[in-house]
């Protein structure tokens, strides 16, 4: 029986995913072999020595210790893509709001309560709608920043609106690559994307090399008409360089999912709650994928979507199957493949993968492995965690 403990409250179409028969999934297990959670913050908490995976419904694992769980041999998944359509439909909202003063024109005539005559109210609404006038986004260009799943989605969705779209992503996978329609042009830096884009989106994770990535440099070569979207992370716009630039004309606009105190009150900034992944639709399809993902792993050792750990997946060959993390170094897969040798242990099939200063290791033996061979196993120099499936 494999325990799930959850935090936070998960779809229950995730929930479902695991079977009653073999899994216990509670919100109070002090034991669990697995995490499943949302948006807890888990720098602070004391994790369980029986965990081996955590899986986070959303993209982003900021709430997470990766680096530490890295090295206590804990698999940590997130669901890239899973809630990529709802994202992607907010951004065409902020991109119409952002053209448009929709905004200021809804609060207007919601601020006539004292009228009480329609047709006086069409006299005045008619009289004034020209300070709520705007400019059509067909015809504009949009610069993409990070064409993963959503980068890429928003690229070919603008071109279908009639915009020019521009990309720039260094590191690119070939999935992404393949799903990007060949009429976005691909920009060589982030500064020639920035200079010539009317409306800038931004999709890069949050990690070191990305922390204010848009500062008063990059801002300061933007069009002055330009504004920049902001519904990846917080940490990628620094706010005080973004204020500093309204106030001077530098660009026009800021539309973001992370408020700020320092951005409120202003005309030129559009903020919303974080409600960029808030439809049922993406918290169902996080959770679903989330599940899926932990069940696969706690089974059969396969790793999809990891944030930590290499992409890998063989399929069962009958018999014990070992799973062990490494550091990624050499002669350690040698040591245990000896150990099992030495124990007269058959190997059936085998996969070994490794990602930055970490190793993991798919092996599937004939018969059963005893507990005297998985202590040799775990005590191989290098050797972080060994699981028996």
């Amino acid at each position: 029986m494999y325990k799930i403990r959850t935090y936070n409250a998960i779809s229950s179409k995730g929930l479902s995913r695991f079977p009653t028969d073999s899994y216990q999934v509670s919100s109070e297990s002090t034991d669990a072999d697995g995490i499943l959670l949302r948006s807890q913050k888990l720098h602070t908490e004391v994790l369980p020595e029986s965990v081996v995976a955590i899986a986070r419904a959303g993209a982003g694992t900021n709430n997470i210790p990766v680096a530490d769980y890295t090295e206590k041999g804990v698999v940590v998944f997130n669901t890239p893509g899973a809630n990529a359509n709802a994202v992607k439909e907010l951004i065409v909202a902020a991109l119409l709001m952002g053209s448009r003063d929709i905004y200021g024109g809804m609060n207007y005539v919601q601020g006539l309560t004292e009228m009480t005559d329609s047709g006086e109210m069409g006299k005045l609404l008619e009289k004034e709608k020209k300070n709520f006038a705007g400019g059509e986004i067909q015809g504009k260009t949009l610069g993409v920043v990070g064409l993963g799943a959503i980068g890429s989605m928003i690229g070919n969705l603008a071109l279908e609106l009639g915009m020019n779209v521009v990309g720039y992503d260094p590191a690119i996978s070939v999935e992404a690559a393949w799903q990007l329609s060949s009429s976005v042009e691909r920009m060589e830096n982030l500064e020639a994307l920035l200079a010539c884009s009317d409306f800038i989106t931004l999709h890069v994770p949050a990690i070191p090399a990305t922390k204010h990535l848009i500062n008063s440099k990059t801002l300061s070569g933007m069009r002055s008409n330009a504004k920049i979207l902001n519904f990846a992370r917080e940490e990628i716009v620094s706010s005080a360089d973004m204020v500093a630039a309204l106030d001077a004309g530098v660009i026009a606009g800021y539309i973001t999912d992370f408020p700020a105190p320092e951005l409120l009150g202003r005309k030129d900034v559009l903020l919303m709650p974080h409600i960029g992944a808030s439809t049922e639709e993406a918290e169902e399809n996080c959770a679903v994928m989330a599940a899926n993902q932990l069940m696969d792993f706690l089974e059969n050792g396969n790793i999809l979507n990891s944030v930590n750990y290499p992409k890998i997946r063989m399929s069962r060959n009958g018999g014990t199957r070992i799973t062990f993390t490494n550091k990624n170094v050499p002669k350690v897969l040698g040591s245990v493949l000896s150990v099992l040798a030495d124990g007269e242990i058959n190997v059936v099939d085998m996969v070994n993968k490794s990602r930055d200063e970490i190793a993991y290791n798919i092996i599937d033996i004939e018969g059963d492995l005893n507990d005297s061979l998985k202590a040799q196993i775990e005590a191989v120099e290098g050797v972080v965690h060994v699981r028996v499936i």
